[in-house]
């Protein structure tokens, strides 16, 4: 347990964002201790061996443009406490049935040079919000705030087009299908459908960061994102316990202020007496997402796609079109495990040897399915890699599959197997996880929420948890 037997703050969870508020509190002096229901930290950001002996699969998250594209996380010493970034050669490849893959390069002149005659069109389009990230960045990772619109000429040109379906800026922005393909696969990262707003945000921003920072992975895999951001608490004098489920409030050491990396459901089990019962309602009512169906591959070979570029990018977005990713995404809004599923690939072992043994590799998927599904998606998977890369199967010597119940058995924030902490609509953006000025403070005025439920929503960022602990510090600490 903890060495003793009060704190400034408690932070219940060990994700990236519970490890942010954690650090933002213990920066400031303040005493703070972060619970942990498993034996190890990280939450999303966790690794082991899930298939054969020395194969590092990446349990949860496994591609990291938010992690160094975070403006809190870039201003942490991360490098001396053992995290290093690997960026493949390209960020993304998204292979056609027709034709070499369309690849997001660093460079928003090379990605436009891929795109035939909608090169001009991509540049028109990124290099102006690519200039802008920071002032983006600053805007909309976190709660609206009025001194984040200090550059509203900037935030217009950004929103007029995040306001959008993705479906929608695609048709209207490309006149190909190549461009529409990469776009549609960015935005689906969001878990709407692509005729909803404001999804093409999501596709916006993405593209964005791989032109900016890259889409990187931790050598050696996510743990040691996470385990350096808790070796930099420590370092600052916080406390971490493992091995502890936190079932009741009630059981914890006393605190000025308690900070949740949990979704509404949880809060509710675990301090809901303290919550009136009008907020205990409005939680009640926070709406769930789409889950995941998650295989991890040991493989014999790197895959053997078609498009040779593939192998160039760590993120490959299997899916095909436009029209069929937007298929897929819609089935899974209609309750439907889709016949054609759109796979999120990441093939860390090609540029990290520290993955699998000397030549062998590992291959990270999924895709989306409905809410609490139990359908089993291998065989779809699989067919949609096999068809961009055949002799695929050939190469599998053993996979792990991980059904979204399982995903909320492994990590109890995946509620469903939402891995987004809740919809990211229009009503669940900004207001998450309810209507408040503070979204991060609930009614009890030691209680707060620093999870993926809270603005800016999904991602390995530690922006909710930065936040969360600001908020604290104003009004408490």
């Amino acid at each position: 347990m903890s060495r003793r037997d009060a704190y400034d703050a408690i932070v219940v969870g060990s994700g990236p964002n519970g490890l942010a508020a954690a650090i933002t509190l213990a920066q400031t002096g303040r005493s703070v201790v972060v619970f942990e229901a498993r034996d190890t930290i990280g939450g999303g950001s966790r690794s082991m061996e899930l298939t054969l002996p020395g194969f590092i699969h990446d349990v949860c998250s496994a591609i990291h443009p938010l992690g160094l594209g975070s403006p809190f996380f870039r201003t942490l010493p991360l490098e001396q406490y053992g995290l290093h970034w690997i960026h493949p050669s390209a960020p993304l490849a998204h292979p056609l049935d027709d034709g070499p893959a369309v690849l997001l390069e660093r460079s928003v002149e090379e990605t436009g040079a891929g795109l035939g005659r909608d090169a001009e069109a991509y540049q028109k389009l990124m290099a102006p919000l690519v200039a802008d990230w920071d002032t983006l960045a600053d805007a909309f990772l976190g709660p609206l705030r009025l001194q984040s619109m200090s550059h509203p000429f900037v935030l217009v040109r950004f929103g007029l087009k995040a306001i959008r379906s993705p479906q929608g800026l695609a048709q209207s922005a490309f006149q190909e299908e190549r461009a529409r393909a990469l776009f549609a696969g960015l935005s689906a990262h969001s878990m709407l459908r692509l005729h909803q707003s404001p999804g093409a945000a999501f596709g916006l921003t993405l593209g964005i960061l791989g032109h900016t920072v890259g889409w990187p992975m931790p050598l050696g895999g996510s743990q040691k994102f996470a385990d350096a951001l808790g070796a930099y608490l420590r370092s600052l004098g916080g406390e971490i316990v493992t091995g502890v489920e936190v079932k009741s409030i009630d059981a914890l050491p006393s605190a000025r202020a308690v900070l949740f990396d949990v979704t509404p459901r949880q809060l509710l089990r675990i301090a809901g007496q303290r919550l009136p019962g009008g907020y205990q309602r409005r939680l009640r009512r926070y709406r769930y997402g789409p889950g995941v169906f998650k295989v991890d591959y040991a493989l014999d070979g790197p895959v053997p796609w078609k498009s040779v570029e593939c192998s160039r990018a760590g993120t490959v977005h299997v899916g095909g079109t436009l029209a069929e990713i937007a298929a897929a995404e819609h089935a899974v809004w209609r309750g439907e495990p889709p016949e054609n599923p759109f796979v999120l690939v990441a093939q860390q072992s090609l540029f990290d040897s520290t993955r699998a043994p000397e030549g062998k590799h590992t291959l990270w998927t999924y895709c989306h399915v409905p809410n609490g599904s139990s359908f089993d998606m291998t065989e779809r998977i699989e067919s949609q890699i096999e068809r961009f890369a055949p002799g695929f199967r050939d190469r599998i010597l053993a996979r792990h599959v991980t059904t979204p119940i399982e995903l909320e058995r492994y990590n109890a924030n995946y509620i469903g197997g939402d891995i987004n902490g809740g919809v990211q609509d229009f009503w669940q953006l900004f207001t998450r996880p309810t209507i408040r000025l503070v979204p991060y403070s609930t009614p009890a005025r030691e209680i707060y929420f620093c999870s993926s439920s809270t603005p800016p929503g999904g991602g390995v960022h530690g922006m909710c948890g930065y936040f969360a602990a600001q908020a604290a510090l104003r009004h408490l600490l």
